[in-house]
C-alpha cells in the first residue's frame, strides 16, 4: 500500500471518528493538489469550526513541509477555524497539536513521537475544549 493511500485511509478514519461524536465533518479530496490553500479535513459543531493537517507514520517523527504549515494557518485565518496538525503514530491514539506547537528544523516543521504523547491533545479534548484554547 502507498503512502497516498494510507494517507487517505487515515484521513478517512479520522472523519468516522469525528461523526461518531456528532461533529460535521468532511475530508478535502485532493488538498494540496492545486494552488489554494486546502486542509485535509473540515470539521464543525455548534459554530466552532477546525481545520486539519493529517499525517500517520510508523517512525518516530513526521515532518510536515513549511508550505502545508502556512497553508493550514493561511486557510484556518480566511475560514475563521481552528488549525490543527492531526498525527497518528504506529499503535498510538490520533494526538493534535496546534501549528505554533511544531519543532522547527531551517527547511520543515517536525512533530515526535514523545513530544506527540507529550503535548499533543486527544481527540476528545480537542473536541471538548473551548474555541481557541
Amino acid at each position: 500500500m502507498g503512502a497516498k493511500t494510507k494517507g487517505t485511509g487515515a484521513e478517512r478514519e479520522l472523519v468516522h471518528l469525528l461523526w461518531a461524536q456528532n461533529w460535521a465533518a468532511s475530508r478535502v479530496a485532493g488538498s494540496g493538489s492545486i494552488k489554494y490553500p486546502e486542509p485535509d479535513i473540515i470539521a464543525t459543531k455548534d459554530k466552532r469550526l477546525l481545520a486539519i493537517e493529517c499525517k500517520i507514520t510508523k517512525g518516530d517523527s513526521q515532518y510536515l513541509t513549511k508550505e502545508e504549515v502556512a497553508d493550514l494557518k493561511k486557510f484556518a485565518a480566511i475560514a475563521g477555524a481552528e488549525a490543527y496538525i492531526a498525527v497518528r503514530f504506529a499503535r498510538e491514539e490520533w494526538r493534535f497539536l496546534r501549528p505554533e506547537e511544531l519543532d522547527v528544523t531551517p527547511t520543515q516543521f517536525v512533530v515526535s513521537k514523545k513530544q506527540a504523547l507529550k503535548h499533543g491533545k486527544l481527540l476528545a479534548d480537542v473536541l471538548k475544549s473551548p474555541k481557541g484554547i
